[in-house]
């Protein structure tokens, strides 16, 4: 029976191509199919996986007979997917060292293929109009535009860092690199880290374009989602504006890849496929021959030393547009003035905030921290409310009448009793959050209209939309925000800024703390006297005298970037060293302790490579399960991606453990 099976199949073979297949699952190697004809590589594909049939990418002819190769079952009547996307997906594979059908998943949805119905009218993303009457640039926003339209127009790759002031008017001069891809029939990529900050990006587009650009982020609905994807693979969007998983849309003519506010660590995949966009954006323009240009008011150490060793070219708005200057930042020290007991706004935040309501301004609150409070305990016998799946204390919501954890959404409603001394409504807040600081200033204010903008009250465009068309209409004046309303948003009629907490995030061993507390922080100021009259930052601090609290007193980033550097040179810390995070997780602690023991036993080890660890992590119990971490730090020079490779193929990792590996790690959590 053997002997008939394979002389069938070699007949078959004999009339058909064998060809490799990748699935989007989690498998590292193509399969090979039979197909009738030679089929190009991107090609779209159904084939049998098991008892079902799934889709898949054509990545190649097989590189030998398999005799047992089952045939494709249908070759799909769409565009083949770009050969800059196929190679794009191998690089970030081998780079992540995750598995390459996982890669392909995040670029390959089988309910994106789905043709969008006929009936539906085509083209709600326009037609992006490049000669389109734009703002009328200063000499220094025109000199840099011109610079960035020259590299669009060499139809080669390149990496420029645009750094400017907040409000200085980068985002119209990166429009106009956009403009020259859109005249030469080529499509642009800008990319944002969160999805609020498309709010502002459309409306400054719109009015340089005549029309919105298509925009891809999580909350398009399924629809959307496959209109966008097609209009994206048959060129009709010229202009995609998402977040970080746009990088895996199937551009065909793709002539520029932006990304805004390049510094901020949303732009890190942290789950699944772990990367990082701003990276990757870079490779992404490597690989289609298209220039890419970061963009930010604080870079990322990173860039700004690619820029300084000539790796990248930089282009600097030391000034505000219009004549807008900086606003003016002051220290409040909490410990000569204190707020009132059980209150967190200083007597002269709070002088502040009422001198500027009584001009007619707006003011803003900001405090990185959502929620009424960031801990409950018991006033009798101490205890805390904390997550059961994860090593985190539960954050009150009064909003929503829960406790809820931010890192796994448990909620649950607050006890009548506590647990352990089973006191009756013994359960007090600790700290503050957004919504006590907006219950701080109802009280102290009772005529101003407040408004909180934090992720939980606002969750996706059309609420950030309508928020800001209020503040604009100038129906609100005092805006209470965590980082949502840190970067992005024009409002010209905000004068002061109060940050509530300006020491939080400096505390723990975090490698970028300081770095990450500047910029946001700088950024947060920015939004103040954005327009004519003058604006006024106040940070309460108990630490004035910190290095991150004088540098944003001071204005001088550049010296707090060179101190930064000065600290992490000696001792090889990124970016002048690699890094690469191993997490182990299991649900139970001792299995997850075991295979943390057992990769610390075969660590590699040589000149430059140290192995730091097993250690529990921070979060050492996340949505159940029991977190170990290890992790290696080599010299610049040393290519991590072989080193872990190695390491991990001689261990047996079982089943029921996860190893993840995190190459260039931007959170220890």
């Amino acid at each position: 029976m053997a002997g008939l099976w394979q002389a069938y199949s070699m007949e078959v073979a004999s009339r058909s191509t064998l060809i490799s297949v990748l699935l989007p699952y989690p498998f590292d190697q193509p399969f090979t199919y039979l197909a009738e004809a030679a089929l190009a590589p991107g090609t779209l594909v159904r084939v049998p996986l098991g008892p079902r049939v799934v889709v898949g990418v054509v990545w190649g002819t097989a590189p030998d007979a398999s005799v047992r190769a089952k045939p494709v079952t249908e070759v799909l009547a769409l565009a083949p997917l770009p050969a800059t996307l196929l190679a794009f997906i191998d690089w970030v594979a081998g780079y992540t060292l995750a598995k390459r059908g996982d890669v392909l998943a995040l670029a390959l949805k089988e309910n994106l293929l789905h043709q969008p119905a006929k009936s539906r009218k085509k083209c709600n993303f326009g037609d992006a109009d490049p000669a389109h009457a734009g703002p009328q640039l200063s000499p220094a926003q025109a000199s840099a535009a011109a610079s960035l339209r020259t590299g669009v127009a060499t139809k080669g790759f390149a990496v420029t860092l645009l750094d400017g002031v907040t409000g200085s008017g980068k985002t119209e001069v990166y429009l106009e690199a956009v403009a020259e891809a859109l005249r030469m029939g080529r499509q642009a990529l800008v990319l944002l880290p969160e999805i609020a900050l498309s709010v502002p990006f459309l409306q400054r587009f719109t009015e340089r374009f005549g029309v919105p650009p298509a925009v891809w982020h999580s909350q398009l609905t399924p629809a959307a989602r496959r209109e966008t994807w097609h209009a994206v693979a048959q060129g009709r969007a010229g202009v995609v504006v998402g977040a970080r998983s746009a990088l895996f849309l199937p551009f065909g003519q793709l002539g520029l890849v932006v990304v805004d506010e390049e510094h901020e660590s949303g732009f890190k995949q942290e789950e699944g496929v772990i990367y990082h966009a701003r990276d990757m954006a870079v490779v992404r323009a490597r690989l289609s021959a298209c220039p890419c240009v970061l963009v930010s008011a604080t870079p990322s150490l990173e860039s700004v030393e690619n820029a300084a060793n000539g790796r990248y070219a930089r282009l600097d708005l030391p000034a505000r547009h219009g004549g807008a200057v900086l606003p003016t930042v002051t220290a409040v020290d909490l410990r000569v003035h204190p707020p009132e007991r059980g209150r967190f706004l200083s007597p002269m935040l709070l002088s502040a905030l009422r001198e500027t309501l009584a001009r007619g301004e707006q003011a803003m609150l900001f405090l990185n921290r959502r929620g009424y409070a960031p801990l409950t305990l018991c006033r009798h016998c101490g205890h805390r409310i904390s997550c059961p799946h994860c090593t985190a204390w539960l954050v009150e919501h009064r909003s929503h009448l829960r406790l809820i954890c931010h890192h796994c959404d448990y909620g649950t409603p607050m006890p009548p009793r506590c647990p352990a001394c089973e006191a009756d409504h013994s359960f007090v807040p600790i700290g503050p959050g957004v919504e006590r600081i907006a219950e701080e200033v109802a009280e102290a204010f009772p005529e101003a209209r407040a408004l909180v903008m934090a992720s939980d009250v606002i969750s996706g465009p059309k609420q950030a939309a309508a928020a800001a068309a209020m503040i604009l209409a100038r129906q609100v004046d005092i805006i209470i925000g965590t980082q949502m309303v840190a970067k992005g948003w024009h409002f010209p009629h905000l004068t002061l800024v109060g940050v509530v907490d300006a020491d939080l995030g400096l505390a723990g061993g975090d490698l970028r703390a300081g770095e990450h507390t500047v910029q946001m922080l700088h950024q947060v100021a920015g939004r103040a006297g954005r327009a004519q009259a003058p604006g006024l930052v106040l940070l309460q601090s108990f630490a004035p005298e910190h290095p991150v609290i004088a540098a944003l007193l001071s204005g001088d980033l550049q010296a707090f970037l060179v101190q930064e550097a000065a600290q992490r040179r000696p001792g090889h810390w990124p970016p002048y060293g690699r890094l690469a995070a191993l997490i182990v997780s299991a649900k139970e602690e001792r299995l997850a302790d075991q295979m943390a023991r057992a990769l610390a036993r075969s660590a590699p080890h040589g000149p430059g490579v140290t192995v730091l660890g097993p250690a529990p992590a921070p979060l050492a119990l996340l949505r159940g399960r029991f977190r170990r971490r290890l992790l290696l730090k080599a010299a610049r020079g040393v290519a991590v991606q072989g080193l872990v490779r190695d390491w991990l193929a001689g261990c047996e990792i079982p089943r029921n453990v996860r190893v993840e590996v995190d190459i260039d790690p931007v959170s220890f959590m």
